[in-house]
């Protein structure tokens, strides 16, 4: 075996001519690769536009590559307040360490590490990171990821397949209540006929007793999943549900992390992981999520209600893992003319897989600052209303 004085001596010919393997070095000094000494691209910008309900992120380097990202379901301007002052974090860093930006980001409050401004502000910072290390290697993140599992993604909804919603309930359901529920199911299935898919999201707003009896009304085919089915927070709601109700259940939505996860895997309580990849802390937490999930032989069911961009790296991850079911995309939530994309959806609802470098679409940043300058009023005053007045979970 060679000394360090012998490899330096053996490797003195290649360095003068300017074609030093800076593995070779890293070998004789294996803190060396540490620093990413092998690349000079850093992180010099963030930029974070708040429009209407969302946030959206631009992450520029010293080689002129820029990523995106989209900041979802937080109050946009404390959102993008809070990406501006993590940026302190990602300040000079190289941007293709995407877990130790991650993990360095994550782990930087103590007090807001797995909660939703940390996940879901660090969810746009992540899809802006993948966004770069794709065009700089000048291929589609997915192919980042081990390459496609498939060569087209179904979403919903489509022709083939569409979601009925529930609205906030009593505990105590009616007759009546429940007939109009039924009919909804009845007026889908006919919508996509006896092939195609129906889901129930109950939104985490009928309570239990409701939604056994609610379940117990309907064939266990009728639907695919009922998504949402309880409130987060105590597994034995879940355990409770699961006990009486025979149709699949789809949960995850608000989980925002590995670890929150678990207990519906563990519990057998999911059988679909419905992960939101804008909550979860982005492309690299959902795709941990999603494994996790194959463990259990748990299909991935991503949840969306991001624009292009955010659907977009949806694609990504809904493209490459292994065990998949259906992906949410509602094209009205994108404003026109914001977001170029390179995919495309068909008659069946089937999404092309992207086809340019990083995320698959790039955003038109003059339309960006004519709508950031549009008044917008907050979502929560709407929802959660029960007919006595009082307030229900949604």
């Amino acid at each position: 075996m060679l000394n360090r004085r012998d490899l330096l001596a053996a490797l003195a010919p290649a360095a003068a001519a300017g074609a030093v393997v800076p593995q070779m070095l890293s070998a004789a000094a294996p803190g060396a690769s540490v620093a990413d000494r092998t690349s000079s691209i850093r992180i010099t910008k963030l930029t974070a536009t708040p429009v209407q309900r969302k946030v959206y992120l631009k992450l520029e380097t010293n080689h002129g590559v820029t990523g995106w990202g989209e900041i979802d379901q937080l109050e946009p301007y404390a959102a993008a307040l809070l990406a501006k002052s993590l940026f302190e974090l990602l300040d000079g860093e190289n941007p293709t360490r995407i877990e130790y930006l991650w993990q360095k980001i994550y782990r930087s409050h103590r007090d807001m590490r797995g909660g939703p401004f940390m996940t879901h502000t660090l969810s746009g910072i992540d899809m802006a990171l993948w966004d770069i290390a794709g065009k700089l290697w000048g291929v589609p993140v997915y192919r980042l990821l081990g390459g496609p599992s498939r060569d087209k993604i179904h979403v919903y909804p489509s022709a083939t397949a569409t979601k009925v919603g529930a609205s906030p309930e009593h505990f105590a359901g009616s007759p009546a209540d429940m007939e109009r529920h039924v009919r909804n199911i009845v007026n889908a299935r006919k919508q996509v006929g006896p092939d195609g898919m129906v889901m129930f999201d109950a939104h985490c707003s009928m309570p239990p007793p409701f939604l056994i009896q609610f379940a117990g009304a309907i064939r266990s085919y009728d639907v695919t999943y009922i998504e949402e089915p309880a409130v987060p927070g105590n597994i034995e709601v879940f355990k409770r549900i699961k006990q009486h109700v025979k149709i699949p259940l789809a949960c995850g939505e608000q989980a925002r992390t590995i670890w929150d996860i678990i207990p519906y895997l563990q519990e057998r309580i999911a059988e679909f992981v419905q992960i939101d990849l804008a909550h979860t802390g982005g492309i690299s937490q959902m795709l941990k999520m999603a494994t996790l999930g194959e463990v259990y032989q748990a299909a991935l069911a991503p949840h969306s209600v991001t624009t292009d961009l955010g659907m977009s790296a949806n694609l990504q991850v809904s493209a490459s893992v292994p065990l998949f079911l259906i992906q949410e995309y509602y094209p009205s939530i994108t404003p026109k003319d914001l977001i170029r994309r390179s995919w495309e959806v068909d008659k069946d609802g089937y999404a092309s897989l992207p086809t340019t470098p990083g995320l698959g679409c790039e955003v038109n940043e003059a339309r960006l600052e004519e709508l950031s300058k549009l008044p917008s009023k907050p979502e929560w005053p709407t929802r959660g209303r029960l007919k006595d007045g009082s307030i229900s979970d949604y």
